[in-house]
């Protein structure tokens, strides 16, 4: 990747509220990825007690998913210098309805969803350590401990969508499931990953964005300082906060259909809208 020099240059014209140029140490997004994946036959897991009541079964229903943790992990690619690669532990709660028997009422049970994705981004070369003053040799102060200039890795998910279910006679044990953090594992009982008389797969869509940044000096024109322009106010009356919210019409009234929803673009008179 080659090298270039970059000087702001003051235009008193255009930037007549600019004031001066200053330096500052803020992380640059070096490079970033997008996806949507449908995740099929993704096995869940449930407690013990929970798992007798899927074992009884005759058949399930999705219920609601939701991510409860990802976790990325950065690497650097050997031979291949200035890209990383990351893993990333995706760690789904999903809820399913659980039916005995025709008649009866069905059971709300709720298990672990496990999966792991790959990515390789470029975050650039770094081999210096950063020291900060934040940290004492006399203190027990881990967040400010000197650290090597590698990147960042972050990941952002919006909530996945349950799309199917389904039940299957027979399980086997399954230990690679055992690595998973005991702050998640705190929120069943005890997860059963050995044999079971039947088990739920599921497919479920997601979409993520993963970007890898590191922290850079930016030089980059001042404006002012942000100085809040409103006092902060209370009050004691909760009527008079409510009579500040307004009516949710939408609420009561949903909008009809109108094919006009379908082409957002159509609205705006461009083609550059969107992902497209």
């Amino acid at each position: 990747m080659e090298n270039y020099d970059y000087e702001y240059v003051y235009d008193d014209k255009k930037d007549k509220k600019c004031k001066e140029t200053v330096c500052i140490d803020a992380p640059r997004i070096y490079d970033s990825c997008s996806d949507k994946e449908c995740i099929e036959n993704l096995r869940v897991y449930f407690s013990q007690q929970a798992q007798q009541i899927v074992d009884k079964a005759s058949g399930v229903r999705i219920k609601d998913v939701k991510v409860l943790f990802a976790y990325p992990s950065l690497e650097p690619v050997a031979f291949h210098k200035g890209f990383y690669s990351i893993d990333i532990t995706f760690y789904f709660e999903v809820k399913f309805d659980v039916f005995s028997a025709p008649v009866t009422k069905f059971a709300e049970v709720s298990g672990l969803g496990v999966y792991s994705k790959n990515v390789v981004l470029y975050g650039s070369e770094g081999s210096v350590k950063v020291f900060s003053s934040e940290y004492s040799l006399d203190e027990f102060d881990t967040h400010g401990l000197p650290t090597h200039n590698l990147p960042k890795a972050t990941v952002q998910v919006a909530e996945p969508i349950g799309l199917d279910a389904k039940l299957r006679n027979h399980c086997h044990s399954d230990r690679q499931c055992c690595k998973i953090p005991s702050c998640i594992c705190n929120r069943y009982a005890e997860l059963c990953f050995g044999e079971c008389q039947k088990a739920v797969y599921v497919t479920i869509g997601i979409f993520y964005i993963v970007q890898i940044q590191r922290n850079v000096q930016l030089l980059i024109p001042s404006y002012d300082f942000c100085i809040p322009q409103k006092e902060c106010t209370t009050s004691d009356d909760p009527c008079e906060l409510f009579r500040k919210i307004e009516f949710p019409t939408e609420e009561f009234f949903p909008p009809k259909y109108n094919k006009d929803m379908l082409n957002p673009c159509k609205e705006k008179k461009t083609k550059q809208c969107g992902c497209g």
